[in-house]
Parts: structure tokens; C-alpha cells; sequence
């Protein structure tokens, strides 16, 4: 009897312990065996990577080139106009020099090339005075070394972290006479404007005794003899095919006698491409 009992004592918690435990495996969820995760770095999620073209996208893009500090370029489907900072080029009408400016600058940034853009300051016509970059070229410092624009003095200011390089880029491309620096007597950009021309510029005979005609109706001087036509009697921007055309003889009017920049921001027939 002691024995059956103790048989019996044995048996029963170890037929409980198992009937618990099949009923623990029976409520638990079913277990549905997930693959495995590989370790391997060529199978792991990508990291989001901005391509080169959608960064460029991102960024302002050249529209067209006015002269050799002048551009328009396009930013978030508005298109502003650029005046490079801290340089000058020559004007249009500083033949051939204003000209090769402009081309080269063309060549740097051809319609559709992004640029970065570090603002300086906005002038009085409402321009975006600033400095752009290729990468990490300045294209402003560019122009300088190549002797295509100079140091623009009065605005260096806004490029003080680099104003020795301008410098020295300046006194270099001048002592190679490069591009504006190749003229024995080179007249700066501001001066040019302002009216300090020299005497082969400023004649509109070849007699030094004629008397300057009207503005309006001023007979081709070698500054101005490779302009349209239409500036011996009245220009229109009918008369241009692109503002480029239009811009050099802006250039080669300061006071504006064709009215061709109405609005005074230095950028004239702006509905033309």
C-alpha cells in the first residue's frame, strides 16, 4: 500500500508538469521563421545618395551671358540677373576687349551649366552682386587670372577672405599681359563708363576739328563702327535678335538714347533671349 501511494505521488505531478506544458505550446502563437537578415554589406538597404544631376538641378542655371560680369541665370523657375562681385570687366565697347570677355565668360558658363552662387549684396539696379563657383573655382577669380576682367577696387570688400588672390592673380596676368592687360594704355572699366575715353574713342570724325553729333545720330566710331546699323539713326529692340546684341550697344551708349533698358537695371530688351 506505502508503495502504491508512492508510485502514485510520483506519477501524478509528472502528468500534470506535461499536460501544462502541452497546454502552454498549444496557446502559444504559431512561430513562422523569418529569413534571416544578411550581414553582408552588399545587401544592406542603400543609403539615398543625391545624384550629380539632381544636384544640379538644385542649383541656379545659367540662362544667358550679358558681358564679362553680367549673366542671367535661372533659380527655382525665376530667372535673376547676376552681377559678378569684387571684378570688372570691360564694357562691350572697349573693342575687342569687352568682347572677348563676354566669350570667355560664354565658354565658363554655357546656357544650362548649374553654378554655385555666394551672395554679396544687391547693387542700385536690383542685380544680385555675388561670386560663383565651378566646384571650388571661383569663376570671378578666373576671370582675373586670365586678364578677361581686374580687380574692381571699390568692391574688393565683398571678397575680403581672398582679396590677396585677386591681387596676386591681377599683378600676375598683368605682368604676362593677358587678355585686357595686352594694350599699352588699357582704360579701366569705371573710367570707361564714366567718360574717360580715349581721344580715338571719343572722336566721331576723322577730322579732331568736327563737332560731335547728337547722341542719337552719332556717326560709328571705332568703338561703335561694329554695331547695327540702326544706332546712326534709332535703334529698337525689334532691331536685335538676342540681348547680347542689344547690350553692346548699351555699352556703347551709357546715356541710353534708344531707350532700350526702360526699367534702368542695366539689362536692356529683356524679353529677348
Amino acid at each position: 500500500m506505502k508503495f502504491e501511494k508512492l508510485i502514485t505521488a510520483l506519477l501524478i505531478p509528472a502528468l500534470t508538469t506535461g499536460c501544462q506544458t502541452r497546454q502552454q505550446v498549444l496557446q502559444q502563437p504559431l512561430q513562422v521563421d523569418q529569413p534571416q537578415q544578411s550581414t553582408s554589406p552588399t545587401l544592406k538597404a542603400p543609403t539615398r545618395v543625391v545624384t550629380t544631376s539632381v544636384a544640379q538641378n538644385a542649383l541656379p542655371q545659367v540662362v544667358s551671358v550679358g558681358d564679362g560680369d553680367t549673366l542671367r541665370v535661372r533659380l527655382q523657375g525665376k530667372i535673376i540677373t547676376i552681377r559678378l562681385g569684387c571684378i570688372d570687366a570691360p564694357e562691350t565697347a572697349q573693342t575687342p576687349w569687352g568682347e572677348q570677355s563676354a566669350q570667355r565668360l560664354q565658354q565658363l558658363l554655357p546656357a544650362g551649366q548649374a553654378v554655385q552662387v555666394r551672395e554679396i549684396d544687391r547693387d542700385r539696379y536690383g542685380r544680385t552682386v555675388a561670386e560663383l563657383y565651378l566646384g571650388n573655382q571661383s569663376v570671378n577669380l578666373m576671370m582675373v587670372k586670365e586678364g578677361q576682367a581686374v580687380v574692381y577696387p571699390q568692391y574688393l570688400g565683398g571678397c575680403s577672405e581672398t582679396k590677396e588672390q585677386y591681387l596676386q592673380a591681377e599683378a600676375i596676368a598683368k605682368a604676362q599681359k593677358l587678355g585686357f592687360w595686352n594694350q599699352a594704355s588699357p582704360v579701366m572699366p569705371w573710367d570707361f563708363r564714366n567718360g574717360k575715353r580715349r581721344a580715338s574713342q571719343l572722336s566721331t570724325s576723322t577730322n579732331p576739328q568736327a563737332k560731335p553729333t547728337e547722341p542719337s545720330r552719332q556717326i560709328p566710331t571705332p568703338a561703335t563702327a561694329n554695331l547695327p546699323a540702326c544706332t546712326r539713326t534709332d535703334c529698337d529692340c525689334k532691331d536685335f535678335q538676342t540681348q547680347a546684341e542689344a547690350k553692346r550697344v548699351l555699352d556703347a551708349f551709357q546715356n541710353d538714347p534708344f531707350d532700350l533698358d526702360r526699367d534702368k537695371d542695366g539689362i536692356p530688351c529683356e524679353s529677348l533671349p
